[in-house]
């Protein structure tokens, strides 16, 4: 059997959603003729950590774990948040409520850090894969990112070794929504897409998980670029024993950062709750996952606090189980300049969940298309008061009626083992090509 090279900083125990794309295929690439090992960072920096996802890395897999020095420790006691868990952009509140040394640091981790914070791990990560690569040969080479390191890692490997390379993107690089926000110079923007275009040329196979960011990464220079996009593994949802809650809960899974607030959205929840008093009495709106705290402010200003459960983080088995017993599942798309082409993990969960989706975005984006051609709740745009408060009260009414108008379809193609298997098409293609 064929073996792949799979670079990847998160890898369980961390949780997260940047573990679960790579996990799953990972789980399922032997069915499809490929024998994969892992290259991954030891005690990486991650959201939070669940030991439940060592289940599911397939026996006999071989793990290399290589220790990445990281300067999150200098980072939390420069700004005095210690305990701070943090994402690719830094921040856990919004941009009004950084403080001197958090807007200190993360221009350093725009303008010093390139491609990141990770950028520690990759001479002596490629140093390592190809001594390990003369006596342990593999036939291709994958890598996933943010972080965008690890494609630069591979990069290094893939010159000195001549393997195919397949690059895989779960977010843009220059192109993410925080990238602005990370006050990058002139000087640090022209090395960021120098890097990454490095990469998109140089790599065999660019692939990304939404249609909409296809034709952005062809611009970008990738050599060939193919969509296969995040899903959900039946069995999650197999072995789930949730039963479904008796309130309108609406619930929000992952992180709800600043530039995913929707103050239309809560602004219309508060509204139909003072009006309606059998709807304030059925009312529960659930987050799952960490809470920006201008999210917080916003469901105060709002006079929604009352009706708020805050479970933060919960391993994924947690997570699913919420998902199979609310009763709207609600999917909040950023408000940035890349909107139309992001499609969240979740939203695939959230299919395989088979209850409604309440979905907030930009009109004719790739969120849109996907509950569309679901039948799996209802879109609005995110920009339009009138278009929001009418989704609500169609679910509203749903709800009443016991969802009888609800019938989810198509969605068996966003399945991990459907995904999977073009995932080793793709690496077949690759070494072929290279013999």
């Amino acid at each position: 059997m064929p073996k792949v090279l799979i670079i990847t900083y998160y890898w369980p125990p961390a949780g997260g959603s940047g573990v679960q794309r790579w996990l799953k295929f990972t789980k399922y690439l032997r069915e499809f003729g490929w024998e994969p090992v892992i290259y991954t960072a030891e005690k990486a920096e991650a959201p939070g950590y669940d030991e439940n996802l060592l289940k599911e890395v397939p026996e006999g897999i071989e793990v290399l774990r290589k220790t990445v020095w990281e300067p999150y420790s200098l980072f939390r006691i420069f700004t005095g948040r210690k305990n701070q868990k943090f994402g690719a952009g830094l921040s856990s509140q919004g941009k009004s409520k950084w403080s001197f040394a958090n807007k200190l640091a993360i221009w350093i981790r725009g303008n010093i850090f390139i491609p990141d914070a990770r950028m520690f791990w990759i001479r002596p990560s490629a140093k390592f894969l190809v001594k390990y690569l003369l006596s342990n040969s593999v036939d291709a080479i994958v890598s996933t990112g943010p972080p965008h390191s690890t494609h630069l890692i591979a990069k290094r490997v893939a010159k000195k070794t001549g393997f195919p390379w397949l690059a895989d993107f779960r977010d843009p690089w220059t192109n993410i929504d925080f990238f602005n926000d990370l006050n990058p110079s002139a000087h640090a923007v022209r090395r960021h897409k120098r890097l990454e275009k490095s990469v998109l040329s140089t790599a065999d196979c660019t692939v990304t998980v939404t249609p909409g960011s296809k034709p952005e990464f062809k611009e970008l220079g990738a050599k060939r670029i193919e969509v296969v996009e995040n899903g959900y593994d039946e069995k999650d949802f197999e072995e789930s024993t949730s039963t479904l809650d008796q309130h309108f809960s609406i619930t929000h899974v992952g992180t709800l950062t600043a530039n995913r607030n929707c103050n239309l959205l809560w602004e219309s929840i508060g509204k139909i709750a003072q009006s309606n008093p059998k709807f304030a009495e059925k009312l529960k709106l659930r987050f799952v996952g960490q809470v920006d705290a201008t999210v917080i402010e916003s469901l105060k200003k709002y006079q929604l606090s009352e009706f708020c459960e805050f479970t933060g983080y919960l391993s994924h088995n947690d997570t699913v189980n919420y998902q199979q017993e609310s009763q709207v599942l609600l999917l909040l798309v950023n408000n940035s300049p890349n909107a139309r082409s992001i499609l969240t993990g979740k939203v695939f969960e959230y299919l395989a969940a088979k209850r409604p989706i309440l979905a907030l975005g930009p009109s004719g984006g790739d969120v849109e298309l996907l509950v569309n051609s679901t039948s799996s709740g209802v879109f609005v745009p995110f920009d339009s008061s009138s278009r929001v408060e009418e989704g609500l009260l169609k679910l509203w009414d749903w709800y009443q009626k016991d969802w009888e108008e609800f019938n989810p379809q198509n969605i068996e193609k966003y399945s991990r083992r459907s995904l999977t298997q073009r995932i080793a098409i793709l690496l077949n293609e690759i070494t072929a090509e290279k013999k």
